[in-house]
């Protein structure tokens, strides 16, 4: 299968482009490559969905800032425990680009009646079931308990089906009814001039039913004929070992309720690790600078070094110059997908130099500088 272009290149921007340096490459492309210009021709709307779904995600900050550091791996599960769906509605995006009157082209229900093909839409596609939509939350968690991993309990108020009509919004013991005026499709048949001068045929919202296809004559009560409810809940989540900041996720079937007993959508969890006071991170490699005095430098030594898996002997060899680094394996982070794969503690050793000596002490770095063979200038010269 090809992979995917990038989505920078589709719209032709930099990655440094604005919101409405996206906008208007939308725009301009999304007219040059609308179905209305080559009615049936595959490869034109083949280009408008990879230019809308492009929009889709860069047009949103935080797919955009997922795609920046991961690329495609965002929203293919390849980030490690989680990532973005790339679902949209070609409505949405083409009200966001074009305003609700679309410059011009054919109306949202009439668009989702164009594409049909290409984004899965259709003429009854608002009232059979649909999936919820994700649902997205922000954590912040130690940063021993990213490598280690956790459980977390997370409140939301989380929007459910409601129970005593199940969804429906009718009250229990009663049901909604057919729309008659579009025969329970949701849609009402409509022709409107398009963009390009033409006539598209096709599909609009119901105005008796509000697309729903159904008609509720005694609404439940507990929902208000809603068929769905705000309830406050707790969710235990489990963090994997070695997650990274600003991985995600995914909680699949947790997301927001769909439409018309459509399933839920997913929960996507942002993971965001608080800073270490003596480590920092970079992918599976732990960092830290550790001062030795010039006497330990000088002669060697040994000691006993923090990590995160508890003390370590670290081995000075005599001689050592400032910013040497020393590396301990398999002190690091677990791989987030192979948690046997560890990555390693690297150390930099910093020679502190005292800045304040007693008068012995100033007396013996004298005497060694006596019995140094050798008083060495910039150059390498001997001085005088």
């Amino acid at each position: 299968m090809p992979s995917k272009r990038d989505y920078y290149d589709i719209l032709g921007v930099s990655k440094n482009a604005t919101d409405d340096e996206l906008k208007k490459s939308y725009r301009r492309l999304a007219k040059e490559y609308h179905p209305d210009v080559k009615p049936g021709d595959k490869d034109v709307e083949a280009k408008f969905k990879e230019l809308s779904e492009a929009y889709a995600i860069l047009s949103d900050p935080q797919k955009k800032a997922a795609y920046d550091q991961y690329g495609h791996a965002a929203f293919d599960g390849g980030m490690g425990g989680g990532g973005f769906t790339t679902d949209f509605d070609i409505n949405d995006i083409f009200r966001s680009a074009f305003g609700d009157g679309f410059g011009g082209f054919a109306s949202d229900d009439i668009l989702g009646n164009i594409f049909g093909g290409i984004f899965g839409g259709g003429q009854k596609r608002r009232s059979g079931p649909r999936r919820g939509s994700d649902s997205h939350v922000n954590i912040q968690i130690e940063f021993e308990e990213a490598v280690f991993g956790c459980e977390k309990d997370l409140k939301l108020n989380a929007v459910e089906y409601c129970e005593a009509c199940k969804g429906t919004g009718a009250k229990p013991g009663t049901a909604a009814e057919n729309c008659k005026k579009c025969g329970g499709s949701g849609q009402e048949r409509v022709q409107q001039q398009n963009y390009f001068g033409g006539m598209s045929i096709g599909y609009t919202t119901c105005s008796a039913c509000r697309g729903e296809g159904k008609i509720i004559k005694e609404p439940c009560t507990a929902c208000r004929g809603n068929g769905k409810v705000h309830r406050n809940k707790t969710l235990s989540v489990s963090v994997p070992k070695g997650i990274d900041s600003g991985q995600a996720i995914r909680i699949t079937g947790k997301g927001n309720p769909g439409e018309n007993g459509g399933g839920y959508g997913d929960l996507l969890i942002t993971v965001y690790l608080k800073p270490h006071k003596y480590f920092t991170r970079k992918g599976q490699n732990i960092y830290a600078r550790i001062p030795i005095n010039i006497v330990q430098a000088s002669l060697g030594d040994e000691m006993t070094v923090d990590t995160l898996y508890g003390g370590e002997k670290l081995v000075i060899k005599p001689g050592t110059q400032p910013g040497t680094v020393v590396t301990l394996r398999g002190k690091g982070v677990p791989n987030v997908r192979n948690e046997r794969v560890v990555g390693d503690m690297v150390i930099t050793l910093d020679v502190a130099v005292p800045t304040q000596l007693t008068e012995k002490q100033k007396d013996l770095l004298r005497q060694f500088a006596d019995l140094s063979k050798e008083k060495k200038g910039g150059f390498g010269k001997q001085r005088k």
